[in-house]
Parts: structure tokens; C-alpha cells; sequence
């Protein structure tokens, strides 16, 4: 395992500190303007390869929550925002990608300082951030209705609408501040709905910053509002009567509780929790290129993923020599600063998180599995104040194993042989979550009988976490409902209404 040469790599690169982070506190972003939250309380968000002050951020809280809410109900109705055509919403997403084009260097460098994603890796989502955002400014001028053949005695004419759900309530996790706040924003505009976001308050900066471009892509004020704070300004969001839709990322037990507040006035919902997602690789597999794919699964991004392919089920015929190699693979993976654009693996967002993903390390050691790699936080040298954790895989687990059950969100695998293909079917759906899942063979006949027997959002066939604007992307069971990305994913901010015409007689 190798370890980044910080100073080096910032002296070759010249990876300079972004402008964005001026020393001054963020403030929110509400109807177009930065200002301080009421209560004037700020908090400090770390850069967790150091454990050092990043930077003070406004925490927002109720009475903020209602600004927003408020700004966005009245761009919605009355502001400029609802006499955009199609073609306006359009110009203003494509405008919005060349500016995240333009500033993007700027952008994934905030993310890197802010929740620890490699250098390498946040810089290489340019494509596909830019990509979300030109996708859906070529879907807000191909959403329509349909005109439909009744069967009501008659002259009557019947015809559907597709109008904006309203004012859309955003909750984002750390785990990709930049992309999955475009993510969000983009089909709002798409659409002509408005929105409040709430990025995590682990990693909330580049929403912030993305907010400011926003405003330069001449998204008017009150659409795109960005408030920073806990869970109390999530729980006020989720519940408060002015929003018409939640659409929430995160975990599943805060999922649950979004779904029970967003009954109060009937919101519509779409989640994307959690996951234990299965990667099942089987003996005739290439084992070339399914050794670093079962690895990458789960150690992209220090396994802070949650479709991440955690649940390593090896064929016996060729398990201990398969999991031998991923450890190795694992050994070779270099951890350490995210600033070193060699760096593959960067730190956990926070103590927080750091506590909970050792708890599992010790947990899989003390119900019997063996770590092949890794297994312990990194203490030593350049590292030893971040939040590291060497990439784990462990091996002699068991189904019934919390390592094996339960999400870690960290760089663990938990590796377990099977022996038939209906067997690894039933092992791979038995669990609450269904979101990913990954298979390696060079069988066909195998990729479609287990694409089709596993109850998941997804399934990678020698490949894992392929991603398309075109493509939906979303889960099963406790990994939630609603879809992301492709057509699918425009329809969760849409009403259809039905209108009827009757022709009046003619006259004599």
C-alpha cells in the first residue's frame, strides 16, 4: 500500500486553494440572495484528511426553511420562472453546463477539501455532471401529453397535461456533494418546478457554489434555493406544507422518517436509500478484469457508495484463489492525500463515519471472519490525523455476519463461496435492500437468469456502477422508489391532468 507525497504532488500540479474558500462563512442561498441564516448560528464543516476547520457555513433552521419554501412558492406562481417556455428552461441548463464546464477544475477541488474524494476521481465526474445537465435541457423541450380516443358518448375531446409538481424539496447526502446536487436541480428546472435544497452538512460547499452559478446561468431568484444546516432543517423541509415533492438521498432510516413527515399535506416522494448490494462472480468469469471490478465496487470511493457491491459471492471452484487476488489487488490500491492525483482511495468524510466503519472492522474480527487486507484505520505517518482506513476485504464470513447485513459505507468486502446459480439468487435477495447488483460470467444464459431473478434497481454484467444520464437508476424494497436519470426520472416532477372538451351543438 502506498501512501501520496502531498507536498510533491501540489508543487506539480498547483493545486491551489479555490477562490470560493476566501476565509469568509457561506451563507445560504435563498430568492436570489446570500444571506445569514436568522438565528445567525454558523457551524464548521472539516477537511477529513487533516481533521482541519474547512470552512464556517450558515446553519439554517425553521425560520430559514420557511424563507425558502416561501421564495420558491412565489417563483413558482407568480415570479418570472412561470412564464419560462421550454425553449427559456433549456437555454438556462445549457448555460449551467458551460458554466460547471468552465469552473469544474474550481469545483471538484472544493469537493476533494470538503469530503475527501480523490483528486483523480472528482475530477474525472466533469463528463458525466456536464452530461446530466445537457440531457435534461434536451428533455425540457420533449415533455408532452397525449390526446386520447375515448369512448364517452358523445362529441367530447379528451387530452392530457404535463405540469411541474411545484415546489421540490432536495435532502442530499456527503457522499457526492457536486453530483448529486445536479442531479436534483436538473430535472427541476427541466421541468419549471422550484426547489429548496439541503446539502449534507458534512460536505455542503460545492452545492453552495453550484447555487452561485445558477444565478449567473440567469436562473431567477427563488428557483434554486440552498439552505446548509442538521437534521432539524431536513425535518422542517420534510414536513412543511408549502413543499409538493421530497426527493431524498440518503439512508434508509432517515428515508423512513421523510416518508412519515411528508404525509402531513400528501407530498409526493421519491427515495434513493441504501443498500448490501451482491456481486456474484462466477468460475468461467475473466478473472483479469472481474479481480479489480469486484475490488473497485466496493473501494471507489473509500466505499462511501451506496450501491457499492459489498457482498462478494465467489463461485467455490475458484473462491480462495479469487479472493487471494482481490487482496493483493487491494495491497497495490494507493491511500492517502486526495489533493495527489495518484492517490485511488482518500479518507472517510468524518469521525463520525471513521467510528461507525472501524465498529464493523471490529465486529467481522470478533464474529470470526479473517481481514485478507486491511482491517484497521491507517495511524501511522502522513495519515495518522485523517479519517483512513485501508481497503478491507474479509474472508470466512457468513450470511448472518453484520458485516454481511448491514451497510457499512466504507472500503469492506465481505467475501462468501456459492456453489449453484439458484443458490446465489436466493442468497443475494435475501436482505432488506435492492439497489445494485453485479455479475461476471461469460455465460448468457447465466447474466439473464440472475439479471432476472435478483430484486434490484440495477444490475452491472461484467461491469459495475456503469452510469448514463439515459439510463434510470433506483431501488427495490428498503433501497427505496422513484427513479434517477433517463425519461423515468422527469416523471417523478410531473402532474398529468386530464382535460376533457365537449363540443357545444351546432347551431340552426
Amino acid at each position: 500500500m502506498h501512501t501520496s507525497l502531498t507536498e510533491e504532488a501540489r508543487v506539480q500540479y498547483r493545486v491551489h486553494p479555490p477562490a470560493f474558500l476566501d476565509g469568509k462563512a457561506k451563507l445560504l442561498l435563498i430568492d436570489g440572495k446570500l444571506v445569514p441564516s436568522v438565528s445567525g448560528k454558523t457551524f464548521k464543516t472539516y477537511n477529513p484528511s487533516t481533521g482541519k476547520v474547512l470552512a464556517e457555513v450558515a446553519e439554517a433552521g425553521r425560520e430559514d426553511i420557511d424563507r425558502a419554501v416561501a421564495a420558491a412558492r412565489r417563483a413558482f406562481e407568480e415570479g418570472p420562472w412561470s412564464r419560462f417556455k421550454p425553449f427559456d428552461r433549456q437555454a438556462v441548463l445549457l448555460r449551467l453546463a458551460d458554466l460547471v464546464e468552465k469552473h469544474f477544475d474550481e469545483l471538484c477541488l472544493i469537493d476533494t477539501l470538503d469530503m475527501g474524494g480523490p483528486i483523480a476521481r472528482t475530477s474525472a465526474a466533469r463528463r458525466r455532471g456536464v452530461a446530466l445537465l445537457r440531457y435534461y435541457a434536451g428533455l425540457a423541450t420533449a415533455t408532452h401529453g397525449h390526446t386520447i380516443d375515448n369512448s364517452v358518448d358523445g362529441d367530447i375531446f379528451s387530452y392530457t397535461l404535463k405540469e411541474p409538481v411545484g415546489v421540490v424539496a432536495a435532502i442530499n447526502p456527503w457522499n457526492g456533494p457536486l453530483g448529486l446536487a445536479i442531479w436534483k436541480i436538473a430535472p427541476v428546472l427541466a421541468t419549471g418546478c422550484t426547489m429548496v435544497l439541503k446539502p449534507a452538512e458534512q460536505a455542503p460547499l460545492s452545492p453552495l457554489r453550484l447555487g452561485e452559478l445558477c444565478l449567473e446561468a440567469g436562473v431567477p431568484a427563488g428557483v434554486v434555493n440552498i439552505v446548509t444546516g442538521f437534521g432539524e432543517a431536513g425535518a422542517a423541509l420534510s414536513a412543511h406544507p408549502g413543499v409538493d415533492k421530497i426527493a431524498f438521498t440518503g439512508s434508509t432510516e432517515v428515508g423512513q422518517h421523510i416518508v412519515r413527515a411528508s404525509a402531513g399535506n400528501m407530498k409526493r416522494v421519491s427515495v434513493e436509500l441504501g443498500g448490501k448490494s451482491p456481486n456474484i462472480v462466477f468460475a468461467d468469469a475473466d478473472l483479469d478484469q472481474a479481480v479489480p471490478g469486484a475490488a473497485m465496487a466496493v473501494f471507489n470511493n473509500s466505499g462511501q457508495i451506496c450501491s457499492a457491491g459489498t457482498r462478494l459471492f465467489v463461485q467455490r471452484s475458484i473462491h480462495d484463489e479469487f479472493v487471494q487476488r482481490v487482496a493483493a489487488f487491494a495491497k497495490t490500491l494507493r491511500v492517502g492525500d486526495p489533493l495527489d492525483p495518484q492517490t485511488q482511495l482518500g479518507p472517510l468524510v468524518s469521525d463520525t463515519q471513521l467510528e461507525r466503519v472501524t465498529g464493523y472492522l471490529a465486529s467481522g474480527k470478533a464474529e470470526g471472519a479473517q481481514a485478507l487486507s486491511g482491517g484497521q484505520r491507517i495511524t501511522e505517518g502522513a495519515l495518522a490525523d485523517g479519517y483512513f482506513v485501508a481497503p478491507t476485504i474479509f474472508a470466512n464470513v457468513t450470511d448472518s455476519m453484520a458485516i454481511a447485513r448491514e451497510e457499512i459505507f466504507g472500503p469492506v468486502i465481505s467475501a462468501m463461496p456459492f456453489d449453484s446459480i439458484e443458490e446465489v439468487i436466493r442468497r443475494g435477495n435475501d436482505t432488506p435492500y435492492g439497489l445494485g447488483a453485479g455479475v461476471w460470467t461469460r455465460d448468457i444464459g447465466n447474466a439473464q437468469r440472475v439479471s432476472r431473478g435478483l430484486r434490484t434497481g440495477s444490475v452491472w454484467v461484467n461491469c459495475y456502477q456503469a452510469m448514463d444520464p439515459a439510463v434510470p437508476f433506483g431501488g427495490y424494497k428498503m433501497s427505496g422508489y422513484g427513479r434517477e436519470s433517463g425519461t423515468e426520472h422527469m416523471e417523478e416532477y410531473l402532474q398529468t391532468k386530464a382535460v376533457w372538451v365537449k363540443n357545444p351543438p351546432e347551431k340552426r
